[in-house]
């Protein structure tokens, strides 16, 4: 005649296996996530505090160093995220489908390209707004902000 189980026991053994079995996945969803490393966003949120806080109304130099500045910004925040490549350009046209509109931080990025490879560029507050929304939307795309 075969021992019989105790039903608590065989009942609390499931509910073990159960927890370590949802232990497992949450830990596989918190480090596999998009293959993408976990930036630090009190850092990142206040980074862009500053470039916001630092831009002067109808002061076009004020929005070429705000554009720059974000750029930058999101240009670590994609190193940081594990995005390869040698420059900003390689690493967006490796980003796959990390941002929601690719085209726009292509755009806002060449915005920046232009401010720092020309002379006599005036950016309006409209440009500039528009520009620096595309790079927010970007960083939070990524997790940084």
């Amino acid at each position: 005649m075969p021992a019989s189980v105790n039903p608590f026991v065989l009942i609390l053994m499931l509910v073990v296996i159960a927890l370590i079995g949802l232990a497992l996945l949450v830990v596989l969803a918190l480090t596999r996530g998009n293959g993408r490393k976990l930036l630090n966003q009190d850092w990142y949120r206040t980074a862009w505090l500053e470039i916001e806080n630092n831009i002067v109304r109808d002061n076009s130099a004020s929005y070429q160093f705000a554009i720059l500045s974000a750029d930058k910004l999101l240009d670590k925040a994609m190193t940081e995220s594990g995005i390869s490549g040698q420059s900003m350009g390689e690493r967006l046209k490796n980003s796959g489908k990390a941002f929601r509109d690719l085209n726009g931080v292509w755009a806002a990025h060449k915005l920046r390209n232009k401010i720092a490879h020309e002379t006599d560029n005036k950016i309006n507050g409209t440009i500039a707004r528009k520009m620096l929304n595309i790079y927010k939307n970007a960083l939070k795309d990524l997790g940084a902000i």
